[in-house]
């Protein structure tokens, strides 16, 4: 459960600028490419349960704009990040079985981030999540 490792290291980013953190995702996202993709090759399975890196990416996409940081809302966004990211609806699910090596592994983690940024925000806009 790479999600949970991604966490901690969210809280020690978590005072940096919106400009910042989408410069570490993008980076992130980009290394994660060939990362996932060449341990994929290696392990000669795509997007094996121990290729985590997808998920640190993925959970920071949805923690992104997050206005306020509390436990609660990190937990939310755990919760809501690993429904998306287990479940895999439409369209994740499409991109898992579609789109393949390491550019597939990071995506589908990457639309289950902005899936569930999309969820926690509105949570917050209609149900005073925070």
């Amino acid at each position: 459960m790479g999600t949970l490792v991604a966490v901690p290291l969210y809280l020690l980013m978590v005072s940096w600028s919106v400009l910042l953190l989408l410069a570490a995702i993008t980076v992130g996202f980009v290394v994660g490419i060939y990362l996932c993709g060449r341990t994929s090759e290696d392990m000669g399975v795509h997007d094996h349960g121990s290729i985590v890196w997808d998920e640190f990416i993925g959970f920071w996409v949805t923690m992104l704009l997050t206005p306020v940081m509390e436990w609660q809302t990190v937990l939310a966004g755990f919760i809501i990040f690993r429904f998306f990211d287990i479940v895999k609806l439409w369209p994740i699910s499409w991109l898992d079985k579609k789109i393949h090596g390491g550019f597939g592994i990071m995506l589908d983690d990457i639309v289950a981030g902005l899936m569930s940024m999309v969820v926690l925000r509105e949570g917050h806009q209609y149900f005073g999540w925070w």
